[in-house]
């Protein structure tokens, strides 16, 4: 049984941070309710209520919801329209495949001034003979539609004319269907009381080769291997029993579902209760295959390293020779958090947990795991594990030095060489180039060329006229 509590509220109340005391709309739906509590309580700003398709049997606890204007409760066991007077909003009522046989129960909804819609298709109430101008002249206030049809006015006043004769007929078929009713309800109460007696009977039944007892021999230390035979012979039988166990369950399924039932709450609920029943032995077979299920061996008793890929990851390792290391790219899924992947990186192996699904690697040489390094990218989510070699790669570029001992003429050679290097870096004055920028000589070059880019020499006038008196009548130069 689901009930309504704070926390499903919450859950159902994302759209507005999982506040309630702002929350305008709601919806319920689905969640196998059997009954309406504490929405009254927790969200009385409520505009919007989605129930439909639940297991609700009455309507309660929802009179409080002031500014309540659409309530759905369609697909549910409800017999009668009560506990709505509170509601001084509602517009629109929607109470289609429930079981409402005591149509009179409308009268309730005269204090609902601004109801304007109506809905009480699939009810049992609403195969009633003058069933739709009984609703019409009773509800005044109902002027928009009646089961998705609109309510005319010659509708109404022919209604009200002959509201006196079909509110007796009414009468006379509620009462009819309430013995009905009756009756249906003590036999689907013994045919559910003899089922589930039958039920126990099964439970009780004790398997066959199995007495549901366990012996245990605490003098005997080695096993025979006779109990052995034996206990493996009682395995089998077991599962045996289970396999047919299985066939049977899926016969009485079948037959559940074939046999002809009537369309009451009680027959509606045992079909849920039935599905229910179901889910829970698939539910706990699967738990025990989950158990069963042997535990992973990532190194053999040996000590051999075995490779894995249980997430079903692409990866690729490159051999990085220039670094002196080893990378390995894997693809793992762009939006998995990384608080889900462990990394453990040994010497000659490498594993990965990805939602506690094992990679496992055997590496082609020993690495050093305290200098590997691991990073995700942002944009793929591939995780980029970076693992340097233990041993040095030698270079075939690198010249290694002879230890043969050279004779004296190549001592000679050598030392020559070594002189004359000597001299170029100590006296490079004699190995010096000319000057390009006076290849030409600087009078020919004087006053040629359209502009004259040569830097002209200042002369001292002082040192090379001593003599030079300045006349002030004489106009400078130019």
């Amino acid at each position: 049984m689901v009930r309504i509590t704070e926390e499903l509220l919450r859950q159902r109340a994302e759209h507005n941070n999982c506040e309630l005391f702002s929350l305008e709309e709601i919806s319920l739906h689905q969640q196998e309710i059997e009954k309406l509590e504490y929405i009254d309580k927790l969200c009385r700003d409520l505009k919007i209520l989605y129930l439909q398709n639940n297991l609700i049997p009455k309507i309660e606890n929802v009179s409080k919801l002031k500014k309540l204007e659409y309530l759905n409760l369609a697909l549910n066991n409800i017999e009668r329209i009560e506990n709505l007077e509170g509601c001084e909003e509602l517009q629109k009522l929607d109470l289609t495949a429930n079981f409402i046989g005591e149509l009179s129960s409308i009268e309730i909804l005269k204090h609902n001034i601004h109801l304007k819609e109506l809905f009480l298709v699939g009810n049992p109430c609403a195969e009633f003979e003058g069933y739709r101008q009984f609703v019409v002249a009773t509800l005044h206030q109902l002027k928009k539609c009646l089961d998705s049809k609109e309510i005319e006015r010659s509708e109404r006043i022919q209604a009200l004319q002959n509201y006196g004769q079909v509110k007796k007929q009414i009468r006379d078929q509620e009462q009819v269907y309430l013995v009905k009713r009756a009756r249906e309800k003590e036999e689907a109460l013994k045919k559910i009381q003899e089922k589930q007696e039958k039920k126990k009977e099964k439970q009780i039944k004790p398997k066959p080769g199995f007495d549901r007892r366990w012996y245990t021999d605490i003098n005997n230390i080695n096993p025979d291997p006779l109990e052995d035979k034996e206990n493996h012979q009682q395995k089998e039988t077991e599962k045996e029993y289970q396999e047919w166990e299985i066939d049977k369950d899926d016969e009485e399924d079948r037959a559940f579902w074939e046999e002809p039932t009537p369309y009451t709450p009680e027959y509606r609920l045992e079909a849920h209760r039935h599905l229910e029943e179901k889910r829970r032995v698939k539910e706990n077979i699967r738990g025990e295959k989950m158990k069963e299920k042997p535990p992973r061996t990532l190194i053999t008793t040996d000590g051999k390293v075995l490779n894995m890929n249980e997430p079903k990851l692409h990866f690729f390792l490159k051999d990085d020779e220039e670094n002196n290391q080893f990378i390995l790219d894997l693809a793992v899924y762009r939006h998995l958090d990384s608080s889900l992947i462990d990394v453990d990186v040994q010497p000659t192996y490498l594993r990965i947990m990805v939602k506690d699904k094992p990679f496992q690697l055997v590496l082609p040489a020993e690495v050093k795991p305290d200098s590997s390094s691991a990073k995700r990218s942002q944009t793929t989510g591939h995780l980029v594990i970076s693992m340097p070699k233990v041993q040095e790669i030698i270079r075939a570029n690198r010249k290694t030095p002879t230890l043969v001992e050279p004779s004296d003429s190549n001592k000679l050679q050598t030392n020559i060489k070594r002189e004359r290097v000597e001299k170029l870096e100590v006296d490079p004055s004699k190995y010096s180039f000319p000057d390009v920028a006076n290849i030409i000589q600087e009078k020919e070059r004087t006053g040629q060329g359209p502009i004259n880019l040569q830097q002209q020499k200042v002369i001292d006038t002082e040192n090379s006229y001593v003599d030079f008196e300045d006349n002030q009548d004489v106009p400078p130069l130019i």
